[in-house]
C-alpha cells in the first residue's frame, strides 16, 4: 500500500468525455483521488454528489477532484449526466490504477469474499506526493471531511 510522503504513481486513462487524463498534468495544484466501486450506486452517487456540491470550495483551494472506478467511459458519462455531476471521473477498466495505488482488494459481502474497490482517497500535493491515504472510506460526509483536511494542511 502507498504512503504518506510516496510519489503518486501517475497514469493515463479516458475520462467520462472521452478525453485523455494525465494525473502528472495536474502538479503544481493539489488533487483528491479518490476510488469508488462502482456508478450510480448508493454510496457512491452520495460521495460524488457531495465532492460537486463543494467543488468550488475545493477549487477556491486549488484542488481539483478526480473519480477512479473501473466503470467505462459511457458508463460515466451517463452518470455525470444523471446526477449532474461536475467533478472529473475517470475509467480503470483494466483495473492497473487501482492496484497501483492498493485500492483492489478481497472484500468480504455476506459471508462471500470477492475482487473489489476498496472506497479510498489521497490527498496529492502540488509536486505529486501524496500528502494523505485513507482506506476504507465512509461514503456519507467524506467530501466535507477531505475539504476541512486540505484547509487545515
Amino acid at each position: 500500500m502507498l504512503q504518506i510522503g510516496d510519489l503518486a504513481p501517475d497514469f493515463s486513462m479516458p475520462d467520462a468525455d472521452m478525453e485523455m487524463f494525465k494525473l502528472s498534468r495536474l502538479r503544481g495544484k493539489t488533487v483528491v483521488l479518490y476510488f469508488y466501486p462502482k456508478d450510480d450506486t448508493p454510496g457512491c452517487t452520495l460521495e460524488a454528489i457531495e465532492f460537486s456540491d463543494l467543488e468550488e470550495e475545493f477549487c477556491k483551494l486549488n484542488t481539483v477532484v478526480i473519480g477512479v472506478s473501473p466503470d467505462d467511459c459511457i458508463t460515466h458519462g451517463s452518470f455525470r449526466d444523471k446526477h449532474g455531476l461536475s467533478i472529473q471521473l475517470v475509467a480503470d477498466e483494466d483495473g492497473k490504477v487501482c492496484n497501483k495505488y492498493g485500492v483492489w482488494q478481497e472484500k468480504e459481502k455476506n459471508g462471500v469474499s470477492k475482487m473489489g474497490i476498496l472506497r479510498s482517497t489521497f490527498i496529492i500535493d502540488p509536486e505529486g506526493k501524496i500528502q494523505y491515504c485513507q482506506y476504507g472510506v465512509v461514503a456519507k460526509g467524506h467530501a466535507q471531511e477531505i475539504l476541512n483536511l486540505i484547509k487545515s494542511i
